[in-house]
């Protein structure tokens, strides 16, 4: 009953408080939002690099394998290669375009990036036995 009994004045300034707590959250889940794109970003970049490790090692592995053997390598690697660049420059090209946007390409980039590490995976694997 006492709140039937504010004044407009009151109204107003409750109505106020409510938009600035709203605004706050916002800035704040725009700010986590950020945080996460940033970390995501620097985790996919040390899977890069590891990436980049495996095909260095790869290679000096094969360096010693016949010529057609290490020609077919090549070509693989050279494939592999080829994606993880193409998956860098996806990242690097992601726009943040809010939380619905962001979880749908975190989700088709988590399978990719796990298809290319098992490519890696697999072609280094077949190598060693």
């Amino acid at each position: 009953m006492l709140s039937g009994c504010s004044s407009p004045a009151e109204k107003v300034e409750s109505a106020s408080d409510k938009v600035d707590k709203a605004n706050e959250n916002l800035d704040q889940a725009q700010q986590d939002y950020a945080a996460d794109v940033e970390k995501y970003r620097k985790d996919e970049a040390d899977k890069f690099a590891a990436n980049e490790k495996i095909e260095a090692d790869f290679n000096a592995r094969i360096a010693n394998e016949k010529k057609d053997a290490r020609e077919d390598y090549q070509k693989k690697i050279a494939a592999l290669d080829q994606k993880n660049t193409d998956m860098k420059k996806r990242m690097a090209d992601y726009k943040m375009d809010g939380k619905d946007g962001w979880v749908k390409f975190k989700d088709g980039f988590d399978h990719d990036m796990d298809a290319l590490g098992q490519d890696w995976k697999n072609l280094t694997t077949k190598k060693s036995n």
